[in-house]
């Protein structure tokens, strides 16, 4: 139970977390520029929480030739997934941007599990498994998609964009939701073999800053506008995305190695359902405001329903 919990938490923290990066965007400018700095502010956080928790910062050289090249690239998921989402939320509008990624995460997470890929602990599929994963989707379609697409007020319109190139970044979307499920398999083990879940997501991070720092210097080829959101006086929480990114890479280590990929998948997939619908029924950090629907409440039971179907079989 209490890893459910812990589970769902953090998928509220992420859905916060999107909403914070995306409005950072606005003052730097740039995707890449703000996922460096939330990458940057969340090396530095992981740094002081690993050294607090007394492990070392250091890898032992010995890993690189023992351990597949694989387990370094965690940090390279993340870069490419929370860089992807900003440039998705202007080509499919938020709706889409949300909806594409689950159901990659849904259907990767189920396969690690069940093929036990990236040396996860594994689930085979049953059939209450598979009707779980099923309503998780359909609750996904109701809480999320139903009421926008309807009203057709969140999509990119279909007379701005060729139905080929639509399609294209509807791809990309669900392979962003691949790459999140990847990332959160691939950091559970490398935190067993550091035997620190703290050491794992600090190592994640610092892999995923060193290479969009690199990224930002070749394609922006200035850090200048990191001071924007200062001098055009930004809230303040334009700088605790990092952080939470942080939180969520560091406890998704300690939950993958407890309950598998998928179920932490699923269960944090939840969290970030009802953390968006939250965002949106009190127009939380600057969004638009909208009631929640009934149709929405019924497509969270519906997740609750096969969070339960999946966790429990």
């Amino acid at each position: 139970m209490f890893t459910a919990a812990l589970a769902i938490v953090i998928g509220v923290g992420l859905a916060n977390q999107t909403a914070i990066n995306s409005y950072l965007r606005k003052f730097v400018g740039s995707p890449f520029l703000a996922s460096m700095i939330s990458f940057v502010i969340g090396t530095i956080f992981l740094t002081a929480a690993t050294l607090i928790s007394g492990s070392s910062l250091t890898v032992a050289l010995h890993l690189f030739a023992t351990e597949p090249y694989w387990l370094w690239l965690g940090g390279v998921c993340g870069v490419i997934a929370l860089t992807s989402n900003i440039l998705l939320f202007s080509k499919l509008g938020s709706v889409q941007t949300t909806v594409m990624p689950i159901l990659g995460m849904s259907v990767m997470g189920m396969l690690i599990d069940n093929f036990g890929w990236f040396n996860s602990i594994k689930h085979s599929f049953g059939f209450n498994r598979i009707i779980g994963i099923v309503l998780v989707l359909l609750g996904v379609f109701l809480s999320v998609a139903v009421n926008s697409f309807s009203a057709n007020s969140d999509n990119v319109s279909g007379k701005e964009k060729k139905k080929f190139e639509l399609l294209i970044w509807q791809i990309i979307g669900i392979l962003v939701g691949f790459l999140m499920a990847i990332q959160s398999a691939i950091n559970g083990q490398l935190g067993r073999v550091v035997h620190s879940s703290f050491h794992a997501a600090f190592i994640s991070f610092f892999v995923g800053s060193s290479l969009l720092i690199v990224i930002v210097g070749l394609k922006e080829r200035s850090y200048s506008n990191v001071i924007n959101p200062i001098t055009q006086g930004a809230p303040w929480w334009v700088w605790v995305g990092g952080s939470i990114g942080a939180l969520y890479i560091l406890i998704n280590v300690y939950l993958v190695g407890q309950i598998g990929t998928g179920q932490t998948v699923v269960l944090a997939l939840f969290g970030q359902i009802a953390g968006s619908l939250l965002i949106q029924q009190f127009g939380l950090l600057n969004s638009v405001k909208n009631k929640i629907t009934p149709i929405q409440i019924v497509g969270l039971f519906l997740m609750l329903t096969g969070v339960v179907l999946i966790k429990i079989f």
